[in-house]
Protein backbone atom coordinates (compact mmCIF):
# COMPACT_ATOMS: atom_id res chain seq x y z
CA UNK A 1 0.00 0.00 0.00
CA UNK A 2 1.02 3.74 -0.86
CA UNK A 3 1.51 4.18 3.02
CA UNK A 4 3.50 0.90 3.49
CA UNK A 5 1.42 0.20 6.86
CA UNK A 6 0.39 -3.45 5.40
CA UNK A 7 2.54 -6.07 3.78
CA UNK A 8 1.65 -9.42 2.35
CA UNK A 9 2.40 -12.59 3.19
CA UNK A 10 0.71 -14.80 0.47
CA UNK A 11 -2.26 -15.33 -1.77
CA UNK A 12 -5.40 -17.02 -0.12
CA UNK A 13 -8.46 -16.69 -2.40
CA UNK A 14 -9.32 -15.48 -5.75
CA UNK A 15 -13.11 -14.39 -7.36
CA UNK A 16 -14.69 -12.68 -10.01
CA UNK A 17 -14.57 -9.24 -8.31
CA UNK A 18 -11.35 -9.41 -5.84
CA UNK A 19 -8.63 -11.63 -5.00
CA UNK A 20 -7.71 -11.65 -1.28
CA UNK A 21 -4.17 -12.13 0.90
CA UNK A 22 -2.98 -12.97 3.97
CA UNK A 23 -1.09 -9.73 5.56
CA UNK A 24 0.65 -7.81 8.24
CA UNK A 25 -0.51 -4.14 9.60
CA UNK A 26 2.73 -2.88 11.74
CA UNK A 27 3.03 -0.29 13.65
CA UNK A 28 5.25 1.15 16.01
CA UNK A 29 7.56 -0.16 18.48
CA UNK A 30 7.03 -4.19 16.80
CA UNK A 31 3.64 -3.66 16.61
CA UNK A 32 1.91 -6.67 14.70
CA UNK A 33 -1.24 -7.87 13.70
CA UNK A 34 -2.06 -10.24 10.80
CA UNK A 35 -4.91 -9.07 8.36
CA UNK A 36 -7.07 -10.14 4.99
CA UNK A 37 -6.24 -7.67 2.29
CA UNK A 38 -8.95 -7.88 -0.43
CA UNK A 39 -8.15 -6.21 -3.33
CA UNK A 40 -10.08 -4.79 -6.60
CA UNK A 41 -9.34 -6.54 -9.38
CA UNK A 42 -7.75 -3.88 -11.54
CA UNK A 43 -10.06 -4.39 -14.57
CA UNK A 44 -13.17 -3.52 -12.41
CA UNK A 45 -10.52 -0.43 -10.70
CA UNK A 46 -11.47 1.40 -14.29
CA UNK A 47 -15.18 1.24 -13.16
CA UNK A 48 -15.95 4.50 -11.64
CA UNK A 49 -19.36 3.46 -11.21
CA UNK A 50 -18.13 0.25 -9.29
CA UNK A 51 -15.44 1.85 -7.53
CA UNK A 52 -18.07 4.47 -5.84
CA UNK A 53 -20.16 1.77 -4.84
CA UNK A 54 -17.59 -0.20 -3.44
CA UNK A 55 -16.11 2.64 -1.50
CA UNK A 56 -19.78 3.38 -0.03
CA UNK A 57 -20.33 0.00 0.72
CA UNK A 58 -16.96 -0.42 2.78
CA UNK A 59 -17.05 2.58 4.64
CA UNK A 60 -20.68 1.03 5.72
CA UNK A 61 -19.19 -2.68 6.83
CA UNK A 62 -16.36 -0.52 8.84
CA UNK A 63 -19.35 0.37 11.18
CA UNK A 64 -20.34 -3.26 11.98
CA UNK A 65 -18.66 -4.44 14.85
CA UNK A 66 -20.27 -8.03 15.57
CA UNK A 67 -18.15 -11.55 17.33
CA UNK A 68 -20.51 -13.14 14.39
CA UNK A 69 -19.15 -10.85 11.30
CA UNK A 70 -16.01 -10.12 9.98
CA UNK A 71 -15.07 -6.80 10.40
CA UNK A 72 -13.44 -4.28 8.47
CA UNK A 73 -10.71 -2.18 9.53
CA UNK A 74 -9.03 0.51 6.89
CA UNK A 75 -9.05 1.14 3.05
CA UNK A 76 -6.16 1.85 1.59
CA UNK A 77 -5.23 2.06 -2.42
CA UNK A 78 -2.67 2.31 -4.92
CA UNK A 79 -2.82 4.25 -8.36
CA UNK A 80 -4.53 1.04 -10.22
CA UNK A 81 -6.57 -0.29 -7.55
CA UNK A 82 -8.36 -0.42 -3.83
CA UNK A 83 -7.52 -2.97 -0.69
CA UNK A 84 -9.95 -3.82 2.29
CA UNK A 85 -8.02 -4.12 5.12
CA UNK A 86 -10.34 -7.15 7.07
CA UNK A 87 -9.96 -9.55 10.01
CA UNK A 88 -8.06 -12.41 9.65
CA UNK A 89 -9.85 -15.63 9.89
CA UNK A 90 -8.11 -18.47 10.91
CA UNK A 91 -10.50 -21.55 9.48
CA UNK A 92 -12.20 -22.10 6.21
CA UNK A 93 -15.60 -20.88 4.38
CA UNK A 94 -18.71 -23.16 4.64
CA UNK A 95 -17.89 -24.28 0.84
CA UNK A 96 -14.65 -25.76 1.63
CA UNK A 97 -16.37 -28.01 4.47
CA UNK A 98 -19.34 -29.30 2.54
CA UNK A 99 -16.86 -29.95 -0.45
CA UNK A 100 -14.48 -31.81 2.18
CA UNK A 101 -17.74 -33.31 3.38
CA UNK A 102 -18.71 -34.38 -0.28
CA UNK A 103 -15.62 -36.28 -1.27
CA UNK A 104 -16.02 -38.54 1.47
CA UNK A 105 -19.51 -39.47 0.67
CA UNK A 106 -20.78 -37.82 4.08
CA UNK A 107 -23.60 -34.97 4.75
CA UNK A 108 -23.39 -32.58 7.32
CA UNK A 109 -24.86 -33.51 10.49
CA UNK A 110 -28.12 -31.83 11.22
CA UNK A 111 -27.39 -30.34 14.84
CA UNK A 112 -24.10 -28.60 13.49
CA UNK A 113 -25.84 -27.41 10.85
CA UNK A 114 -28.45 -25.52 12.45
CA UNK A 115 -26.01 -24.40 15.22
CA UNK A 116 -24.09 -22.86 11.65
CA UNK A 117 -27.33 -20.91 10.79
CA UNK A 118 -27.89 -19.77 13.95
CA UNK A 119 -24.65 -18.15 14.62
CA UNK A 120 -25.54 -16.97 11.26
CA UNK A 121 -28.44 -15.51 12.08
CA UNK A 122 -27.15 -13.51 14.75
CA UNK A 123 -24.87 -11.90 12.58
CA UNK A 124 -27.30 -11.10 10.27
CA UNK A 125 -29.65 -9.78 13.07
CA UNK A 126 -26.76 -7.11 14.20
CA UNK A 127 -26.30 -5.75 10.51
CA UNK A 128 -30.50 -5.74 9.53
CA UNK A 129 -31.31 -3.54 12.67
CA UNK A 130 -28.32 -1.36 12.88
CA UNK A 131 -28.57 2.63 13.16
CA UNK A 132 -26.14 5.41 12.38
CA UNK A 133 -25.50 8.19 14.64
CA UNK A 134 -28.96 9.91 14.47
CA UNK A 135 -30.56 6.84 15.40
CA UNK A 136 -31.80 6.37 12.02
CA UNK A 137 -31.96 2.69 10.60
CA UNK A 138 -29.18 2.15 7.83
CA UNK A 139 -31.15 -0.84 6.01
CA UNK A 140 -28.74 -2.64 5.07
CA UNK A 141 -28.88 -6.09 3.23
CA UNK A 142 -25.87 -8.17 2.57
CA UNK A 143 -27.47 -9.50 -0.84
CA UNK A 144 -24.91 -11.71 -1.09
CA UNK A 145 -25.34 -15.22 1.67
CA UNK A 146 -23.81 -17.99 -0.02
CA UNK A 147 -21.29 -20.96 1.70
CA UNK A 148 -18.42 -18.87 0.30
CA UNK A 149 -19.70 -15.97 2.31
CA UNK A 150 -20.03 -17.47 5.50
CA UNK A 151 -16.48 -18.22 7.78
CA UNK A 152 -15.78 -21.04 10.29
CA UNK A 153 -12.72 -20.61 12.50
CA UNK A 154 -10.88 -23.19 14.21
CA UNK A 155 -12.25 -22.59 17.40
CA UNK A 156 -15.68 -23.20 15.59
CA UNK A 157 -16.67 -19.60 15.34
CA UNK A 158 -19.07 -18.64 12.66
CA UNK A 159 -18.36 -15.03 11.06
CA UNK A 160 -20.37 -13.72 7.70
CA UNK A 161 -18.26 -11.98 5.68
CA UNK A 162 -18.41 -9.69 2.20
CA UNK A 163 -21.14 -7.34 3.56
CA UNK A 164 -20.07 -4.13 1.70
CA UNK A 165 -18.21 -5.99 -1.31
CA UNK A 166 -21.00 -8.05 -1.36
CA UNK A 167 -23.89 -5.64 -2.15
CA UNK A 168 -21.70 -3.59 -4.81
CA UNK A 169 -21.56 -6.49 -7.08
CA UNK A 170 -24.89 -6.81 -6.63
CA UNK A 171 -25.50 -3.60 -8.19
CA UNK A 172 -22.87 -4.45 -10.67
CA UNK A 173 -24.43 -7.23 -11.70
CA UNK A 174 -27.31 -5.37 -13.24
CA UNK A 175 -25.12 -3.75 -16.28
CA UNK A 176 -22.46 -6.95 -16.04
CA UNK A 177 -23.80 -10.16 -14.57
CA UNK A 178 -20.96 -12.07 -15.78
CA UNK A 179 -19.06 -10.96 -12.96
CA UNK A 180 -21.54 -12.08 -10.80
CA UNK A 181 -21.52 -15.64 -12.44
CA UNK A 182 -22.56 -18.55 -10.33
CA UNK A 183 -24.24 -16.30 -7.55
CA UNK A 184 -27.75 -16.75 -9.06
CA UNK A 185 -28.43 -19.38 -7.23
CA UNK A 186 -28.93 -17.71 -3.86
CA UNK A 187 -31.12 -15.04 -4.99
CA UNK A 188 -34.18 -14.49 -3.61
CA UNK A 189 -37.74 -14.98 -5.83
CA UNK A 190 -37.61 -10.84 -5.67
CA UNK A 191 -34.22 -10.22 -6.94
CA UNK A 192 -34.97 -12.54 -9.40
CA UNK A 193 -37.84 -10.46 -10.14
CA UNK A 194 -35.81 -7.56 -9.86
CA UNK A 195 -37.61 -6.11 -7.28
CA UNK A 196 -36.84 -3.82 -3.91
CA UNK A 197 -35.60 -6.26 -1.40
CA UNK A 198 -35.37 -5.88 2.05
CA UNK A 199 -33.94 -8.57 5.19
CA UNK A 200 -36.18 -11.17 4.53
CA UNK A 201 -34.00 -11.98 1.07
CA UNK A 202 -30.72 -12.30 3.21
CA UNK A 203 -33.28 -15.32 5.04
CA UNK A 204 -34.13 -16.65 2.04
CA UNK A 205 -30.77 -17.36 1.10
CA UNK A 206 -29.73 -18.35 4.02
CA UNK A 207 -32.35 -21.39 3.69
CA UNK A 208 -30.76 -22.28 0.61
CA UNK A 209 -27.48 -22.74 2.39
CA UNK A 210 -29.38 -24.85 5.19
CA UNK A 211 -31.19 -27.17 2.42
CA UNK A 212 -28.19 -27.60 0.35
CA UNK A 213 -26.07 -28.53 3.50
CA UNK A 214 -28.78 -31.30 4.73
CA UNK A 215 -29.71 -32.30 0.91
CA UNK A 216 -26.00 -32.43 -0.06
CA UNK A 217 -26.87 -31.08 -3.56
CA UNK A 218 -27.89 -27.48 -5.42
CA UNK A 219 -30.96 -26.55 -5.10
CA UNK A 220 -31.45 -23.99 -7.74
CA UNK A 221 -28.99 -25.03 -10.27
CA UNK A 222 -30.02 -24.98 -14.46
CA UNK A 223 -27.90 -25.32 -17.17
CA UNK A 224 -27.39 -21.82 -17.96
CA UNK A 225 -27.64 -18.81 -15.41
CA UNK A 226 -31.20 -17.46 -17.13
CA UNK A 227 -32.35 -21.16 -16.33
CA UNK A 228 -31.14 -20.67 -13.05
CA UNK A 229 -33.36 -17.88 -12.27
CA UNK A 230 -36.50 -18.96 -13.56
CA UNK A 231 -35.91 -21.63 -11.09
CA UNK A 232 -35.91 -19.46 -8.20
CA UNK A 233 -38.49 -17.39 -9.40
CA UNK A 234 -40.55 -20.45 -9.08
CA UNK A 235 -39.23 -21.57 -5.80
CA UNK A 236 -40.67 -24.88 -5.98
CA UNK A 237 -39.30 -26.22 -2.68
CA UNK A 238 -38.82 -30.01 -2.15
CA UNK A 239 -39.04 -31.36 1.08
CA UNK A 240 -35.59 -32.76 3.10
CA UNK A 241 -37.26 -35.46 5.12
CA UNK A 242 -37.41 -38.02 2.42
CA UNK A 243 -34.08 -37.27 1.36
CA UNK A 244 -32.07 -37.21 4.59
CA UNK A 245 -33.30 -39.33 7.32
CA UNK A 246 -32.28 -37.01 10.07
CA UNK A 247 -34.50 -34.32 9.04
CA UNK A 248 -38.58 -34.83 10.60
CA UNK A 249 -41.66 -33.14 9.96
CA UNK A 250 -41.34 -30.38 12.13
CA UNK A 251 -37.51 -29.07 10.98
CA UNK A 252 -38.75 -29.41 7.54
CA UNK A 253 -41.67 -26.77 8.43
CA UNK A 254 -39.02 -24.59 9.59
CA UNK A 255 -37.28 -24.68 6.95
CA UNK A 256 -39.81 -24.34 4.39
CA UNK A 257 -40.84 -21.04 6.06
CA UNK A 258 -37.80 -19.31 5.49
CA UNK A 259 -38.23 -20.49 1.47
CA UNK A 260 -41.41 -19.25 1.22
CA UNK A 261 -41.91 -17.44 -1.88
CA UNK A 262 -43.31 -14.05 -1.31
CA UNK A 263 -41.48 -12.61 1.58
CA UNK A 264 -44.54 -11.99 3.99
CA UNK A 265 -44.98 -15.61 4.29
CA UNK A 266 -41.11 -15.74 5.55
CA UNK A 267 -39.89 -15.22 9.03
CA UNK A 268 -39.77 -11.56 9.15
CA UNK A 269 -36.17 -11.23 11.01
CA UNK A 270 -33.18 -12.88 11.29
CA UNK A 271 -33.94 -12.90 14.59
CA UNK A 272 -37.31 -15.04 14.53
CA UNK A 273 -35.43 -17.57 12.41
CA UNK A 274 -32.68 -17.80 14.75
CA UNK A 275 -35.03 -18.56 17.62
CA UNK A 276 -36.78 -21.30 15.43
CA UNK A 277 -33.80 -22.91 14.73
CA UNK A 278 -32.07 -22.71 18.23
CA UNK A 279 -35.69 -23.77 19.75
CA UNK A 280 -35.85 -27.18 17.48
CA UNK A 281 -32.68 -27.77 19.07
CA UNK A 282 -33.39 -27.20 22.42
CA UNK A 283 -36.82 -29.21 21.98
CA UNK A 284 -35.00 -31.84 20.84
CA UNK A 285 -32.22 -31.84 23.12
CA UNK A 286 -29.53 -31.78 20.81
CA UNK A 287 -26.57 -30.79 22.43
CA UNK A 288 -23.89 -29.09 19.65
CA UNK A 289 -21.38 -26.51 20.64
CA UNK A 290 -18.22 -24.07 19.08
CA UNK A 291 -15.98 -27.46 19.86
CA UNK A 292 -18.86 -29.61 17.54
CA UNK A 293 -18.21 -26.99 14.57
CA UNK A 294 -13.81 -26.50 15.22
CA UNK A 295 -13.52 -30.67 14.66
CA UNK A 296 -15.54 -30.27 11.15
CA UNK A 297 -12.97 -27.43 10.34
CA UNK A 298 -9.57 -29.43 11.61
CA UNK A 299 -10.96 -32.09 9.54
CA UNK A 300 -11.17 -30.19 6.06
CA UNK A 301 -8.55 -28.30 7.09
CA UNK A 302 -6.12 -31.48 7.64
CA UNK A 303 -7.65 -33.27 4.36
CA UNK A 304 -6.91 -30.07 2.41
CA UNK A 305 -3.48 -29.73 3.76
CA UNK A 306 -2.65 -33.35 2.10
CA UNK A 307 -0.43 -33.50 -0.67
CA UNK A 308 -1.78 -34.38 -4.36
CA UNK A 309 0.02 -37.31 -5.76
CA UNK A 310 -1.40 -36.41 -9.40
CA UNK A 311 -0.28 -32.95 -9.20
CA UNK A 312 3.09 -34.04 -7.93
CA UNK A 313 3.31 -36.64 -10.42
CA UNK A 314 2.22 -33.47 -12.99
CA UNK A 315 5.05 -31.37 -11.74
CA UNK A 316 7.72 -33.96 -11.91
CA UNK A 317 7.04 -34.28 -15.61
CA UNK A 318 6.67 -30.74 -16.43
CA UNK A 319 10.20 -30.76 -14.67
CA UNK A 320 11.64 -33.51 -16.99
CA UNK A 321 10.45 -31.86 -20.08
CA UNK A 322 12.05 -28.93 -19.47
CA UNK A 323 15.32 -30.86 -18.79
CA UNK A 324 14.95 -32.69 -21.91
CA UNK A 325 14.44 -29.32 -23.64
CA UNK A 326 17.28 -27.45 -22.65
CA UNK A 327 19.71 -30.63 -23.24
CA UNK A 328 18.31 -30.71 -27.29
CA UNK A 329 16.03 -34.06 -26.32
CA UNK A 330 13.06 -32.34 -27.16
CA UNK A 331 10.01 -34.11 -28.83
CA UNK A 332 11.65 -37.36 -29.16
CA UNK A 333 12.60 -37.68 -25.77
CA UNK A 334 8.95 -37.29 -24.93
CA UNK A 335 8.11 -40.23 -26.90
CA UNK A 336 11.16 -42.74 -26.00
CA UNK A 337 9.41 -42.03 -22.25
CA UNK A 338 5.49 -42.64 -23.78
CA UNK A 339 6.92 -45.87 -25.32
CA UNK A 340 9.37 -47.86 -23.10
CA UNK A 341 7.57 -50.21 -20.79
CA UNK A 342 8.46 -49.93 -17.37
CA UNK A 343 11.31 -52.21 -16.60
CA UNK A 344 11.23 -54.34 -13.01
CA UNK A 345 14.54 -54.40 -11.21
CA UNK A 346 16.02 -57.71 -12.07
CA UNK A 347 15.99 -60.50 -9.69
CA UNK A 348 18.91 -61.20 -7.42
CA UNK A 349 20.90 -64.54 -7.78
CA UNK A 350 22.88 -66.76 -5.50
CA UNK A 351 25.82 -66.49 -7.36
CA UNK A 352 25.77 -62.82 -8.19
CA UNK A 353 26.59 -62.19 -4.31
CA UNK A 354 29.98 -61.97 -3.19
CA UNK A 355 31.51 -64.18 -0.85
CA UNK A 356 32.40 -62.28 2.04
CA UNK A 357 35.26 -65.61 2.80
CA UNK A 358 37.05 -64.76 -0.72
CA UNK A 359 38.04 -60.89 0.79
CA UNK A 360 40.70 -63.11 3.07
CA UNK A 361 41.82 -65.29 0.41
CA UNK A 362 45.38 -63.97 0.65
CA UNK A 363 45.76 -65.03 4.42
CA UNK A 364 48.14 -67.06 5.42
CA UNK A 365 45.85 -70.53 6.54
CA UNK A 366 47.44 -72.23 9.08
CA UNK A 367 44.52 -74.70 10.67
CA UNK A 368 42.49 -75.73 7.39
CA UNK A 369 43.53 -79.94 5.97
CA UNK A 370 42.24 -80.11 2.31
CA UNK A 371 39.75 -82.97 1.73
CA UNK A 372 40.93 -86.30 0.38
CA UNK A 373 41.40 -86.86 -3.34
CA UNK A 374 41.30 -89.59 -5.40
CA UNK A 375 45.10 -90.89 -6.41
CA UNK A 376 46.15 -89.41 -9.79
CA UNK A 377 46.51 -92.18 -12.79
CA UNK A 378 50.05 -93.14 -13.02
CA UNK A 379 52.91 -91.56 -15.42
CA UNK A 380 56.19 -93.72 -15.72
CA UNK A 381 59.15 -91.91 -15.94
CA UNK A 382 58.08 -88.41 -15.15
CA UNK A 383 59.16 -86.94 -11.97
CA UNK A 384 56.80 -86.13 -9.59
CA UNK A 385 55.84 -82.70 -8.81
CA UNK A 386 56.64 -81.47 -4.89
CA UNK A 387 59.85 -81.63 -3.18
CA UNK A 388 62.64 -83.69 -4.55
CA UNK A 389 66.65 -84.48 -4.38
CA UNK A 390 68.61 -81.91 -6.81
CA UNK A 391 70.68 -84.57 -9.52
CA UNK A 392 69.10 -87.68 -8.56
CA UNK A 393 66.27 -87.31 -10.45
CA UNK A 394 65.76 -89.93 -12.23
CA UNK A 395 66.88 -92.54 -9.93
CA UNK A 396 64.32 -90.79 -7.82
CA UNK A 397 61.12 -91.16 -9.93
CA UNK A 398 62.42 -94.91 -10.58
CA UNK A 399 62.04 -95.71 -6.60
CA UNK A 400 59.01 -93.89 -5.99
CA UNK A 401 57.00 -95.45 -8.75
CA UNK A 402 58.01 -98.70 -7.34
CA UNK A 403 56.92 -98.12 -3.70
CA UNK A 404 53.50 -97.03 -5.24
CA UNK A 405 53.04 -100.62 -6.45
CA UNK A 406 52.79 -101.09 -2.97
CA UNK A 407 51.38 -97.84 -1.54
CA UNK A 408 49.18 -95.49 -2.90
CA UNK A 409 50.46 -92.98 -0.36
CA UNK A 410 47.20 -91.82 0.77
CA UNK A 411 47.19 -88.54 3.08
CA UNK A 412 47.18 -90.14 6.70
CA UNK A 413 44.15 -90.31 8.77
CA UNK A 414 43.23 -87.89 11.32
CA UNK A 415 45.60 -89.95 14.21
CA UNK A 416 49.04 -89.34 12.30
CA UNK A 417 50.75 -85.99 12.83
CA UNK A 418 50.62 -83.55 9.73
CA UNK A 419 52.60 -80.65 9.62
CA UNK A 420 50.78 -78.07 7.45
CA UNK A 421 52.32 -74.89 5.87
CA UNK A 422 50.87 -72.37 3.20
CA UNK A 423 51.54 -72.32 0.03
CA UNK A 424 53.88 -68.96 -0.13
CA UNK A 425 54.95 -67.78 -3.63
CA UNK A 426 58.65 -67.50 -2.21
CA UNK A 427 59.72 -70.21 -0.17
CA UNK A 428 63.47 -70.43 1.08
CA UNK A 429 65.74 -72.50 0.47
CA UNK A 430 66.39 -75.89 2.42
CA UNK A 431 68.99 -77.15 3.76
CA UNK A 432 70.77 -80.13 2.50
CA UNK A 433 70.43 -79.33 -0.79
CA UNK A 434 66.53 -79.54 -0.95
CA UNK A 435 64.69 -76.60 -2.89
CA UNK A 436 60.96 -76.65 -3.37
CA UNK A 437 59.39 -76.51 -6.67
CA UNK A 438 55.72 -74.62 -7.35
CA UNK A 439 52.77 -76.67 -6.00
CA UNK A 440 50.43 -77.77 -8.72
CA UNK A 441 47.28 -77.37 -6.33
CA UNK A 442 45.00 -74.26 -6.70
CA UNK A 443 46.56 -71.10 -4.91
CA UNK A 444 45.79 -71.09 -1.10
CA UNK A 445 45.08 -74.90 -0.70
CA UNK A 446 47.73 -76.03 1.86
CA UNK A 447 50.28 -78.54 1.22
CA UNK A 448 50.68 -81.68 3.60
CA UNK A 449 54.49 -83.37 3.76
CA UNK A 450 53.75 -87.18 3.70
CA UNK A 451 55.59 -89.08 5.97
CA UNK A 452 59.16 -90.63 5.06
CA UNK A 453 59.07 -94.34 4.22
CA UNK A 454 62.28 -97.09 5.57
CA UNK A 455 61.81 -98.47 2.16
CA UNK A 456 62.44 -95.61 -0.02
CA UNK A 457 65.53 -94.82 1.37
CA UNK A 458 66.51 -98.23 1.01
CA UNK A 459 66.07 -98.61 -2.50
CA UNK A 460 67.73 -94.75 -3.13
CA UNK A 461 70.84 -96.66 -0.80
CA UNK A 462 71.51 -99.86 -3.47
CA UNK A 463 70.47 -97.46 -6.22
CA UNK A 464 73.95 -95.46 -5.15
CA UNK A 465 75.69 -98.71 -4.53
CA UNK A 466 75.31 -100.10 -8.38
CA UNK A 467 76.01 -96.47 -9.62
CA UNK A 468 79.55 -96.50 -7.86
CA UNK A 469 80.22 -100.26 -8.11
CA UNK A 470 79.65 -99.56 -12.24
CA UNK A 471 82.09 -96.48 -11.70
CA UNK A 472 84.82 -98.39 -10.13
CA UNK A 473 84.37 -101.24 -12.72
CA UNK A 474 85.01 -98.83 -15.36
CA UNK A 475 87.99 -97.05 -13.55
CA UNK A 476 89.73 -100.86 -13.31
CA UNK A 477 89.56 -101.49 -17.00
CA UNK A 478 90.83 -98.14 -17.98
CA UNK A 479 94.03 -99.70 -16.00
Amino acid sequence: MADHRYRVIKRLEAGGMAEVYLGEATGVEGFKKRVAIKRVLPHLAQNENFIHMFLDEARLSARLNHANIVSVFDISAREDTYFLIMEFVEGANLKKIQDSLNRRSLRFPLPEAIYVCAEACRGLSYAHELHDENGRPLGIVHRDISPPNIMLTRRGEVKVADFGLAKAGTQLSQTDPGVVKGKFSYLSPEAAFGKEVDARADLFSLGIVLWEMLAGRRLFLGETDYATVKLVQQANIPRLSPLNNEVDEAFDEILLKSLTREPEARYQSAQEFGDALTGYLFARQLKVTNYDIANLVKSAMSEEALPNKNEASLIDRLIQEELDESVGLGGAAKKARAAAPVQPAPPVFEGELEDPASWFSEEVETHRIPSPRPPEPRKPNVPNAGWHETGVDRVASLAEDDEDDTNNMALPSSSTPVTVESSAPHAPPLAGGLSPTPSTGAPGDAVAKRPASAGKYVLMAMAVLVVLAVAIALLGRSF
